[in-house]
């Protein structure tokens, strides 16, 4: 009995530490991206004010928020599967997958019997 207790301790140590790696990977792409983004905005900005445009002429440019919005796409995709967070296939709808596939594997079964 103890040795299936220690067991359980250690997967579940190591769904844990799985889990922990999954944040922190998804902390340092939110990060990269906050960075990264603004530097290149910045960037397009000056460049943008300093070859005459005005200052709203410079900030609503497509090109300086095309990086934000399609790299934002990934970040918002890399946080539903971090912190589990699917809208579409849920564990529920998972289970009853399962059940519904189970149950009409069971009815053919008797069917033939």
């Amino acid at each position: 009995m103890k040795e299936n207790t220690m067991e359980t301790d250690i997967e579940k140590r190591k769904r844990a530490k799985k889990r922990i790696e999954a944040l922190k990977g998804f902390y340092i792409h939110l990060t990269a991206y906050i960075l990264v983004n603004s530097f290149v905005s910045v960037n397009k900005i000056v460049r943008n004010l300093n070859g005459g445009e005005t200052i709203g002429e410079a900030l609503w440019d497509f090109g300086t928020f095309a990086l934000w919005l399609f790299w934002g796409i990934g970040i918002f995709f890399h946080g539903l599967k971090t912190f589990d967070l699917n809208p579409f296939f849920s564990k529920d709808w998972e289970e009853r997958q399962i059940k519904k596939y189970m149950d009409e594997e069971q009815k053919d079964f008797d069917k033939y019997r």
